[in-house]
């Protein structure tokens, strides 16, 4: 139960994001809304998380799948360039998530 909380409090965090983008720096009421209303659900779902799962496992997925998520989200959406750093990047980020579940963060 504990990682589909975490699925959620991720969806709820990258639906955040996007919305404040759209936001306008906070400009346009209902994307700034939204963002409100998804980073307050993204944090409580991650709370609710941290009942079953370690905190360092916790973190390192909701902020490197979030960051991935955004990062790909710009590329094929909102019309950001891929380039070999932003691609390293987001794999490093994925890399480093898969080495703290596999290093005993648990």
């Amino acid at each position: 139960m504990g990682y589909l909380l975490l699925a959620g409090a991720i969806a709820a965090e990258v639906a955040a994001t996007t919305a404040m983008k759209y936001s306008e720096g906070f400009s346009r009421i209902g994307p700034s809304l939204l963002t409100l209303v998804g980073y307050l659900l993204s944090f409580g779902l991650l709370a609710q998380t941290l009942k079953t799962v370690s905190v360092g496992t916790a973190y390192a997925i909701w902020a490197g799948v979030g960051t991935a998520a955004i990062a790909t989200i710009g590329i094929v959406f909102l019309g950001e360039g891929m380039t070999v750093a932003k691609a390293a990047g987001i794999a490093l980020i994925i890399l480093g998530v898969v080495v703290l579940n596999l290093g005993g963060a648990h």
